[in-house]
C-alpha cells in the first residue's frame, strides 16, 4: 500500500487459503473484479486468528467493506474426513501444512473484525458462506445450525459466484453503507426486522419454516430444503426466501439471471498473474496450485443434480459457458508459462462434457421444476450436442506448444449416446487412467443419489475395452464409488463388491465414505431419515461404526479377501 501511495485501501478481503491470483481462486477472482471497477483492494490470506489479531489490524479500516470467504473448500470439509478425524494436511496451504485455517472460518473471521471493527460492513461469501445461508444441517457437530449471518454478524453475503453481484454491492457501498440500495440486489441474503418483511410483496415471498420450528420437527427442515433446491433451480427465479431466527429473520433475494459468455469471458480475461504470491516461496508447493495450475475451466454450472453434491446449489443449474475466444487464449497463457512442458492437466469443468449444453426450447426450460436434467431419465427437451466441445477440443490441440490436453474433470457417460466423444476422449484427452463415477450399482440407492442405472457403466466399461483394444491403447478405466450414502444397506454394498470386484474385475482405488455437507439433498436425508419430496423413511448409517462396516465392502468379495 506504500508503494502505490495508498493510505486505506477500499476493499480488504479475507481468505482462508493461500493467495493465488489465478481464476480458480475466488479470492483472486473478486479482487481483480473489484480493481477493474477502479477499486483499491487488499487481500489478507490466512490471517492469524490465535495471536494478538495483528493480522486484522495491519492494514486498517476499508472505505467501503471488508470481505470474508473461508476460501474454495467449506472449512470443516477441509479440516476433517467423513469419519470426523482430523485432516493432517491442506491442499490449499505452503507446503499442505494443517492448522492455517479455523474451524467455521466465516464466523471465526467475521465475530473477529466486527469486534475490532463494529461500524465498518462485513461481507461474507464463498462456499461456506453459499451453502450455509439458511438453516442447514451440520454434520461436524451433528446439529441444525442457524444461518450463518445469524452466527458471524456479517452484514451481507452473496451467495452462489458473486462475479456478477460484487460489483453492484461495491457500487451501492460506494458512499456507505446502504440498507436501502443493498437490499435491491439479487443473489445476496441479510438479517432483517419483522418491519421490513411485513412490508414484502406476499406474491413474491416464500416464507419457510422458521430455525426453532425445523429444530422441533425434522419434516420441517426437510421441506424448507425442498423450497430452496426447487427455488435455485429456476430458470428465472422471481421469489424472495425468508426464514425467522428467533426475532429475526434471514431474507435471501432470488439469485441473478445466469451469465452471459461475455461476461463470464471478463471474469476469466482479467490481468492474473498465474501463480502463488511470492511471499510463499521457499515455503513449499500448494498441492491445489500444482493440481490446476496448467488446466482450464470451459464452463460454469451442473445439471446432473446429484444428490451429494453442492455444485448446483452454489454454481446452478443451467450451463453458462466461456467463448472459444477467451479458452484458447487461456491456453495460449499457460503455453508460455515457465516450466510448462506442453501438457495441460484438464480442459474441464463441474462436468467435463456440458460444454454449450441446454434446453432446446427456453420457455420449456422456464416452466421446469425439475433438479435435474438427467434424473430419472434425460431430459427429452435436453440439446446434449458434444459437436460444439469436439471442435474446441480440437482447437486446443491445434494451439502452439500443446502437447496433450487431458480430461480430468468427471464425465458424464449418461450424456453420450454415442461412441465419437469416448473415442476422441480415449485416443487423444486420457493418461492412461480414466476416471467416472458410478458411485454404487443398485438401483434403489442409485435412485436416491440421482445417478443413472448401472447398466449404463457396464456398456461404457464395453466400449472403453472395445476402443482401447481396436487403438492399442492400454488404458485403465477408473470408477468412483461412495458408501453409508442415505438408502444404503450392507446388503446393498455387498452387491456392489460382487458386481464391481466380482464380476467386472475392478481393482477399486477411489473409494469414500459419505460426508454429509450443508444444503445437499444427500444430507437432509441423512438428518431427517427420510426423503423430503417423497417423505418415504431411508435407512440412515449413522455411527462410525457402521459406515465403517460399508465401506469395507470396497476390499472384500463374498467368499473372498
Amino acid at each position: 500500500m506504500r508503494a502505490r501511495g495508498w493510505d486505506q485501501a477500499d476493499v480488504i478481503l479475507f481468505t482462508g487459503d493461500a493467495y493465488i491470483d489465478h481464476p480458480a481462486f475466488g479470492a483472486a477472482v473478486i479482487g481483480r473484479l473489484l480493481e477493474a471497477e477502479g477499486c483499491r483492494v487488499a487481500i489478507v490470506p490466512q490471517p492469524n486468528w490465535r495471536d494478538d489479531l495483528r493480522d486484522f489490524t495491519k492494514l486498517g479500516a476499508p472505505r467501503l467493506f471488508f470481505g470474508v470467504t473461508a476460501g474454495a473448500m467449506d472449512s470443516m470439509v477441509n479440516h476433517y474426513t467423513a469419519n470426523l478425524r482430523l485432516r493432517h494436511d491442506d491442499a490449499y496451504t505452503p507446503g499442505g501444512k494443517a492448522g492455517f485455517r479455523p474451524d467455521y472460518a466465516v464466523t471465526v473471521y467475521t465475530r473477529i473484525l466486527k469486534q475490532l471493527y463494529p461500524h465498518v460492513p462485513v461481507v461474507a461469501g464463498g462456499i461456506e458462506a453459499s451453502l450455509r445461508r439458511l438453516t442447514h444441517y451440520d454434520y461436524w457437530s451433528d446439529s441444525l445450525k442457524p444461518s450463518v449471518l445469524a452466527e458471524s454478524g456479517a452484514d451481507l453475503l452473496i451467495y452462489g459466484m458473486g462475479e456478477g453481484v460484487i460489483q453492484e454491492v461495491a457500487k451501492a457501498m460506494r458512499n456507505g453503507y446502504n440498507a436501502k440500495l443493498l437490499r435491491k440486489i439479487r443473489q445476496v441474503a441479510f438479517m432483517a426486522d419483522e418491519n421490513y418483511v411485513s412490508r414484502l410483496d406476499p406474491a413474491a415471498t416464500i416464507r419457510l419454516h422458521s430455525y426453532d420450528e425445523c429444530l422441533r420437527d425434522k419434516r420441517t427442515f426437510g421441506e424448507n430444503f425442498a423450497t430452496e433446491e426447487t427455488q435455485s433451480n429456476l430458470l428465472e427465479p422471481e421469489a424472495t426466501l425468508v426464514e425467522q431466527v428467533g426475532d429475526r429473520y434471514v431474507v435471501v433475494t432470488p439469485p441473478r439471471a445466469t451469465l452471459t459468455t461475455e461476461e463470464l469471458d471478463r471474469s476469466f480475461d482479467l490481468p492474473y498473474e498465474r501463480a502463488p504470491h511470492p511471499r510463499y516461496e521457499g515455503k513449499g508447493a500448494i498441492p491445489a496450485w500444482e493440481m490446476i495450475k496448467h488446466s482450464v475451466n470451459i464452463h460454469r454450472g451442473c445439471f446432473g443434480g446429484c444428490s451429494f453434491c453442492t455444485i448446483s446449489a452454489h454454481q446452478g443449474k443451467f450451463i453458462h459457458s466461456r467463448s472459444e475466444r477467451s479458452i484458447l487464449a487461456e491456453v495460449e497463457r499457460i503455453a508460455q508459462m515457465p516450466g510448462f512442458k506442453g501438457y495441460l492437466s484438464d480442459v474441464g469443468a463441474p462436468s467435463a462434457n456440458m460444454y454449450r449444453m441446454g434446453g432446446r426450447d427456453r420457455e420449456l426450460c422456464r416452466r421446469c421444476r425439475r433438479p435435474s436434467c438427467l434424473h430419472p431419465a434425460k431430459c427429452p427437451n435436453l440439446n446434449n450436442d458434444h459437436r460444439p466441445l469436439l471442435e474446441l477440443y480440437a482447437k486446443i490441440r491445434a494451439v502452439k506448444g500443446i502437447k496433450k490436453a487431458f480430461i480430468g474433470s468427471g464425465i458424464r457417460y449418461d450424456l453420450f449416446d454415442t461412441a465419437p466423444y469416448l473415442e476422441t476422449v480415449l485416443k487423444h484427452h486420457t493418461s492412461g487412467r480414466l476416471k467416472v463415477a458410478p458411485e454404487h450399482t443398485e438401483e434403489a440407492v442409485l435412485k436416491l443419489m440421482r445417478k443413472p442405472p448401472f447398466a449404463l457403466f457396464e456398456r461404457l466399461n464395453a466400449d472403453f475395452r472395445r476402443i482401447c483394444r481396436d487403438e492399442g491403447l492400454p488404458y485403465q478405466l477408473v470408477p468412483y464409488f461412495i458408501s453409508s450414502h442415505p438408502g444404503c444397506t450392507e446388503r446393498d454394498m455387498r452387491a456392489l463388491a460382487e458386481k464391481v470386484l466380482g464380476k467386472l474385475h475392478f481393482t477399486l482405488e477411489q473409494v469414500q465414505d459419505l460426508t454429509p455437507t450443508p444444503m445437499t439433498l444427500s444430507s437432509v436425508m441423512f438428518y431427517t431419515g427420510e426423503n423430503p419430496y417423497t417423505h418415504e423413511k431411508v435407512c440412515v448409517a449413522r455411527s462410525q461404526e457402521e459406515k465403517r462396516r460399508q465401506k469395507s465392502y470396497f476390499f472384500k468379495v463374498k467368499g473372498r479377501r
